[in-house]
């Protein structure tokens, strides 16, 4: 949970703002920006996981920092496969507000803060449904975290990578034990941002 907590708060920092700015900006490019986007939201974990691996070696450009099978590592990893799923889903829940909305707040003297921040809380229910993926993106995830944390016992190992563990061992009742308590770590966070949303079902 520390790992995911953390990684998912840097991704909403980053992945909300940015998403908001990409939607309501005229940017250059904005369609090729938007499809580098979109493609990230599919990122293969493994290959994001090699990436920082080689990144963080020895012998990489940040390998001096000794970042490598540390919760810090494993951090960027899912930092990286998060945050272009926020800043995906913010922008096309903005983008399909009404696109009247926006003028109508700048006749009535909104500055260009206010505006972004009443479209944000407009496509609010958007916004949560992109840090709900995130969530799902970042606490289900083995192949990047086995390769930047190394699954060390105390250290780097979380509840996916000990799942396959335990798996691996043939502690199959284990395995599942502790799929179960992840599956309830989801929904129970889940059903939280649900309620957070404010919507009645």
């Amino acid at each position: 949970m520390q790992v995911t907590i953390t990684a998912l708060s840097i991704s909403a920092v980053v992945g909300i703002p940015c998403g908001a700015w990409f939607a309501l900006s005229k940017l250059p490019g904005k369609r090729i920006l938007t499809t580098f986007i979109y493609t990230g939201m599919g990122l293969p974990p493994v290959v994001v996981g090699l990436v920082v691996y080689l990144f963080l070696s020895r012998q990489g450009v940040f390998g001096d920092l000794g970042w490598l099978f540390s919760f810090r590592a494993m951090v960027i990893a899912q930092v990286i496969l998060a945050t272009p799923l926020v800043i995906g889903i913010t922008m096309s829940s903005i983008l399909g507000l009404d696109p009247n909305l926006r003028p109508q707040l700048r006749a009535l003297g909104a500055t260009e803060w206010q505006i972004t921040r009443a479209l944000l809380f407009e496509a609010r229910f958007g916004v949560i449904l992109g840090l709900v993926a995130g969530f799902g993106a970042i606490i289900s995830e083995v192949g990047a975290v086995m390769l930047v944390g190394g699954n060390i016992d105390g250290r780097t190992r979380v509840l996916t990578t000990a799942i396959v563990l335990e798996t691996q061992r043939g502690h199959f009742e284990v395995a599942l034990a502790l799929g179960i308590i992840l599956l309830s770590i989801s929904f129970a966070t889940n059903f939280l941002l649900m309620i957070l949303q404010g919507r009645r079902w």
